[in-house]
């Protein structure tokens, strides 16, 4: 099936920033434990798991082109093989259950019938998009995602079958990690440049907010609830907040236990931030609070995880879901 291709109108707007860096270190925490599960199959690289209603953990296997499921309550996997090539990067699940992977390598996005693993294939307009990269919904069901190597944002309705594309308005820009907040918004970093932008869920009108120092590369980003869009500086090793409102940022610099390099991040239920230190092995979760400012988490991955990429916090436990480059699934209570 292919979707329609809508070209869209764009709006750029940088924002100038003030900037605090706090210097900060943290001490192990005894009470957060993580356990991993190891993958059955070999140079999956699982990656970006997600928490479906019924408990199941569904991830990406990225070098064997195929969908995981791992059931926690049993250890047990089941695989899902998908379309040679395909190349999956991110898998997102619906509230009814139903799983949507991003086929990267193969310019599609697929759905699945998690009963009978058979796989609906929706091709992206190949003229405007290379790669789906990053997903996640809004609050129609609608599907954002990236495209990094073809420079778009891009939202697919699953009702209408429609792709509406967002052309950015730089060369180079590699959008990346994506999340949409409450009120339809989604919230794009650019690993290619030092901007995070944003897209009008009714206009599509782009707004773009440039980082403080030109050499930062940005992965991965979470929301919390005061309007704050925090976000992971890879190449720098800060961890940021946004202000979605006014365009101020604040930075602090991680405390590189595990030779900073911070990648997978996100926020949980308590408006806390959650990440990966990823330059070393092995790589640590590390925590930090925003009432405080302060680190207070460090936690080594114990398979060494090689790198941690993406993660998924269940919002109402407060468990936090990892894969790792080494062919592992992991998990954290998270206090």
């Amino acid at each position: 099936m292919s979707g329609i291709a809508v070209t869209l109108s764009l709006l750029v707007a940088p924002v100038q920033a003030e900037v605090a860096t706090v210097p900060a270190a943290t001490d192990p925490d005894p009470d957060i434990e993580i356990q991993e599960w190891d993958v059955p199959w070999e140079e999956g690289r699982s990656r970006d798991p997600y928490l479906a209603p019924d408990g199941t953990v569904w991830f990406a296997g990225q070098q064997q082109h195929y969908v995981g499921v791992l059931d926690p309550s049993n250890g047990e996997f089941r695989r899902i093989d998908l379309p040679d090539g395909a190349g999956p990067h991110t898998v997102v699940v619906a509230p009814d259950g139903t799983p949507w992977y991003a086929g990267n390598r193969d310019r599609h996005i697929g759905k699945i019938d998690p009963a009978t693993g058979e796989i609906t294939r929706y091709d992206v307009p190949a003229d405007r998009i290379q790669d789906p990269h990053t997903m996640d919904f809004d609050s129609q069901g609608r599907i954002w995602f990236t495209a990094q190597g073809g420079g778009h944002v891009a939202r697919f309705d699953p009702r209408s079958e429609e792709f509406e594309i967002v052309e950015l308005s730089g060369e180079g820009y590699r959008p990346y990690g994506i999340r949409v907040d409450e009120e339809d918004r989604p919230w794009i970093v650019m690993m290619g440049t030092n901007r995070i932008a944003t897209v009008d869920p009714n206009t599509l009108e782009v707004q773009e907010f440039e980082q403080p120092r030109a050499e930062s590369r940005t992965r991965r980003l979470g929301l919390t609830s005061d309007g704050g869009v925090w976000y992971a500086d890879w190449a720098e090793g800060y961890i940021g907040r946004l202000d979605g409102a006014t365009g101020e940022i604040q930075e602090w610099k991680v405390p590189g236990i595990s030779g900073e390099r911070p990648y997978a991040l996100l926020t949980d239920g308590q408006d806390r931030v959650w990440f990966f230190e990823t330059g070393d092995t092995p790589n640590h979760l590390i925590g930090f609070d925003p009432a405080t400012e302060e680190f207070f988490a460090n936690v080594p991955v114990p398979s060494g995880a090689g790198t941690v990429r993406h993660i998924y916090i269940d919002q109402d436990t407060n468990v936090l879901w990892f894969g790792t480059d080494v062919g592992t699934v992991g998990r954290a209570i998270l206090p």
